[in-house]
């Protein structure tokens, strides 16, 4: 499929391009955190949900994105979302709502999937985020500043992500 080669390749490039500021700082002094996932299933999107109101207790204000892929279910249309109809043939994402997410500088991006997506890798390579934090995949370490070694369940990689993150000082 040549609209995912051309992905890849802007992909890289952004990567490239990219010359945002990277930092991890103190949880404390955080206030904006950004939450892109690919949608699976309900009890993936309710431990999604369980640590946007954990974070918001602790003041952050939040964002969320999805990827929504074909013949998944949208729980609830509670969150933006983006689609692989959003990737022209050329590779270039055209959906204003996940160019507009890349562009925010998140002081915390958490990318919560066990397996990588392609499509979201692309945001990732993109964001303005200060600290992109994701699960460990040695081939993408380019895409984070903090990566999670975590087997287990995605509530265990997502309680992992907010232990690691809120001790930070």
């Amino acid at each position: 499929m040549f609209k995912m080669l051309f992905l890849n390749l802007r992909t890289q490039a952004a990567l490239k391009k990219n010359k945002t500021a990277r930092a991890s700082n103190p949880y404390k002094q955080i206030s904006r955190i950004g939450i892109i996932f690919t949608v699976e299933d309900k009890s993936k999107h309710n431990a999604v949900k369980e640590l946007i109101q954990q974070l918001e207790r602790d003041g952050k204000k939040v964002q969320i994105l999805e990827f929504l892929p074909e013949k998944k279910i949208n729980h609830e249309f509670k969150f933006d979302f983006f689609t692989a109809k959003d990737i022209s043939f050329w590779g270039e994402l055209t959906a204003s709502n996940a160019l507009q997410f890349a562009e925010t500088p998140f002081d915390y991006l958490f990318y919560i999937d066990k397996e990588s997506n392609p499509l979201v890798l692309h945001l990732l390579a993109r964001s303005k985020a200060h600290c992109r934090v994701g699960k460990f995949h040695e081939a993408e370490s380019p895409y984070f500043e903090m990566m999670i070694e975590q087997n287990g369940t995605i509530e265990g990689l997502i309680e992992s992500m907010y232990n690691y993150t809120s001790q930070m000082r």
